[in-house]
């Protein structure tokens, strides 16, 4: 038995779209578990749903709505958090029923097997909605983890702490001084699977300890500021697309829904020919504009399409911050690493940031001057958000090269981050004297 879990959204985690020369990535970063934005009320609703994709649920203040297109999970004191939900109640594990393979996600059955024992601690009340929940210690967590897997080594928990970890960065779970709640993603799971749920929960064992003393672990989520507020509800949002649907029958307007969510969360662009809404000029249109509404648009690769941030919507989300220091200048390595120098030697063509020749971790702490945890966060960050991908070697790590999050480069994104390439790879040559002066004209 399976419960919806990190796999399915995984993504979303969510671009980056920084000024400089790695900003130009492509596509979700996952930042804190809880996003704080002012002014959510007076802001497009196609930016917040790209604010949502890239950095995690909207932290709402007292009283303010939703965007449309997402629920409003409310706390006790009436603040509360905007999540993006699907229309008709659909959800990504459309992905498998399409076979299509969705973004990966680094140890997903350790993700899983820990997501379980989140719900097994955080949901005691089976009467009641899996989210909220109750607090539940760190500790607690591990200890059910260790029950269910029969193993209780260091390497065994330290997996299970990665795990927490991603699982709060991707807002499954939140993590505060010590404790575990169930994050906003979990109230999206639909009523539909609480009985599986339910039943997942009492077949899973009880830890062996019963009484835990709450310890911070500063260690297990640095800079945590988002804190787990008791008591909420799922207020029901506004639709943002249901007036484009509307004016189809059942079956082409499921075809919709189904391409727009497969097209969100498809690891590399899907055949046209798989779905009849990229085939039909007419739903093609239609599924262009569901995808604008969430500051989305389509890329065409040839007879393939996926999505990508609209280059307007990119714009504005900007200014809410991407990737940090460290993550630019480890992208922007590994792109001229794997990217540029095997282009400018012949060995790629010259429309892809994919590529098969690995950037060397010694490389990388050679040329970054990063201290080693700060190397492997900034690593950690950018695999997690799929703007780079490990490589292996036999029992060597081979290294690191651009992630599927590439493929979600629009044309003017592609030529914008050609230029900062040229800008870092080479700043005294001719070709970036010609882009900084053609972009000071303009």
């Amino acid at each position: 038995m399976t419960t919806p879990g990190p796999e399915a959204t995984s993504p979303d985690a969510r671009s980056a779209s920084a000024p400089e020369a790695a900003s130009a990535a492509p596509d979700d970063v996952v930042s804190e578990a809880v996003v704080r934005f002012g002014q959510i009320g007076q802001m497009a609703p196609a930016v917040a749903h790209a604010m949502a994709r890239s950095g995690g649920p909207l932290r709402l203040g007292a009283g303010v709505a939703a965007p449309p297109g997402m629920v409003r999970l409310t706390h006790a004191d009436t603040t509360g958090v905007a999540v993006p939900v699907w229309p008709d109640g659909a959800t990504p594990s459309l992905l498998e029923e399409h076979q299509v393979a969705p973004m990966p996600v680094e140890r997903a059955g350790e993700a899983r097997r820990v997501l379980a024992a989140c719900l097994k601690c955080c949901w005691r009340d089976l009467t009641s909605d899996p989210w909220p929940g109750v607090a539940a210690p760190v500790e607690l967590v591990l200890d059910t983890y260790r029950a269910l897997i029969g193993r209780s080594d260091d390497l065994m928990r330290n997996w299970a702490v990665g795990a927490l970890r991603r699982l709060h960065e991707s807002s499954w779970v939140i993590l505060s001084d010590g404790l575990v709640r169930l994050g906003p993603r979990c109230a999206l799971w639909p009523v539909e699977s609480f009985a599986q749920l339910k039943e997942l929960v009492r077949r899973l064992p009880e830890p062996e300890r019963d009484e835990l003393t709450v310890v911070g672990d500063d260690d297990l989520v640095a800079g945590v500021s988002a804190a787990a507020e008791p008591g909420g509800q799922v207020d029901g949002g506004r639709p943002d697309l249901d007036d484009l649907l509307s004016g189809y029958d059942e079956r082409r307007r499921a075809e919709l829904v189904a391409a727009h969510l497969v097209l969100e969360h498809a690891a590399e662009p899907v055949p046209e020919a798989r779905f009849m809404a990229l085939r039909d000029p007419a739903m093609r249109r239609t599924l262009g504009e569901m995808l604008a509404r969430r500051g989305r648009t389509l890329i065409q690769q040839h007879e393939r399409w996926i999505s990508g941030y609209g280059d307007a919507t990119a714009a504005e989300a900007a200014a809410g911050g991407g990737l940090g220091e460290s993550e630019r200048a480890v992208l922007t390595l590994v792109l001229v690493h794997s990217v540029a120098i095997p282009r400018a030697e012949g060995a790629l063509p010259e429309d892809t940031w994919l590529s098969p020749y690995p950037t060397p971790v010694d490389e990388l702490r050679r040329h970054t001057q990063l201290p080693i945890g700060e190397l492997e966060a900034a690593l950690r960050t950018l695999r997690h958000a799929g703007l780079l991908g490990q490589v292996k070697a036999g029992e060597e790590a081979g290294g690191y090269v651009p992630g599927p999050q590439f493929h979600r480069l629009t044309p003017v994104a592609r030529r914008r981050l050609q230029e900062e390439l040229i800008l870092a790879a080479g700043p005294h040559t001719p070709l970036a004297a010609a882009v900084r002066a053609r972009r000071s004209a303009s």
